[in-house]
C-alpha cells in the first residue's frame, strides 16, 4: 500500500449508455458498481475520495469524502482529476474510474516504480491506453486548470502534452474492461461466478 498516494474514483460521468443512470450506483449483485472498485483501490492507496456531480448523498454513504467538478459543464475526467489534484493533500494522486471492477490490483504499485522522472503515468494494456487509470503529481494543477479553461477535454492529449509515462500490463486486457451496460454488467457478473461477501 502507498500510504502517500490518494486514490480518487471518477464518477462524475453522464452515464448516457446507463440510460442515465448514475454508473457509479448501478447494482450488480445488490452492490453499487463503484464498491466493487473501492475495494480493488482500497489495499493499494493511503487516502481515497469519491469525485462525483450527482448523487453526492449516496455516495458519502461509503464513509469517503465526495468531491465535485470545479466547473459546471461535465467537462468529462479530466475535470474530476482536477477536482482530485486540488483535494488531496498528498503529492501524487492516483485515479480509477468507477466502471473498472477488474482493474489489477497491482495498478498503482506498476504505475508509481515505472513511471521514471514523469509527473504522470497511464496505464496500457497492450492494445488499448487507458487514461482514466491513471497516476498524477499534483504540481500538475495549474497546467490542467489552464487546459480546461481554453476549453479543451481531450484526457490523452493532456496526458501527451505533460510527457506521461505509458505503463503497459501486458496479457491483463480483461482487466481493464469498463461495464457501459446494463449488459456488460451481467455478463461480468456471470464471468466472475458467485460473489462472496
Amino acid at each position: 500500500m502507498h500510504e502517500d498516494i490518494t486514490g480518487i474514483i471518477l464518477a462524475g460521468g453522464r452515464a448516457t449508455r446507463m440510460g442515465g443512470e448514475d454508473k457509479g450506483l448501478v447494482q450488480v449483485a445488490g452492490i453499487p458498481l463503484y464498491q466493487y472498485v473501492l475495494s480493488r483501490l482500497r489495499p493499494q492507496v493511503g487516502h481515497i475520495a469519491i469525485s462525483a456531480n450527482r448523487n453526492q448523498a449516496r455516495y458519502q454513504e461509503s464513509g469517503l469524502p465526495v468531491i465535485s467538478d470545479l466547473t459546471a459543464d461535465f467537462s468529462g475526467p479530466l475535470a474530476g482529476m482536477l477536482a482530485g489534484l486540488k483535494h488531496a493533500t498528498t503529492e501524487w494522486v492516483a485515479f480509477v474510474p468507477c466502471d473498472v471492477p477488474d482493474f489489477p490490483t497491482t495498478l498503482v504499485e506498476q504505475l508509481w516504480q515505472q513511471k521514471g522522472q514523469a509527473l504522470a503515468a497511464y496505464a496500457h494494456d497492450g492494445e488499448r491506453a487507458h487514461p482514466t487509470l491513471a497516476l498524477l503529481h499534483n504540481s500538475l494543477a495549474p497546467q490542467l486548470t489552464a487546459y480546461l479553461a481554453r476549453g479543451e477535454r481531450k484526457l490523452m492529449l493532456f496526458l501527451d502534452t505533460v510527457g506521461a509515462q505509458q505503463i503497459t500490463f501486458e496479457g491483463q486486457q480483461t482487466a481493464f474492461h469498463n461495464l457501459n451496460t446494463l449488459e456488460d454488467c451481467q455478463r461480468w457478473l456471470q464471468a466472475k461466478g458467485p460473489i462472496n461477501e
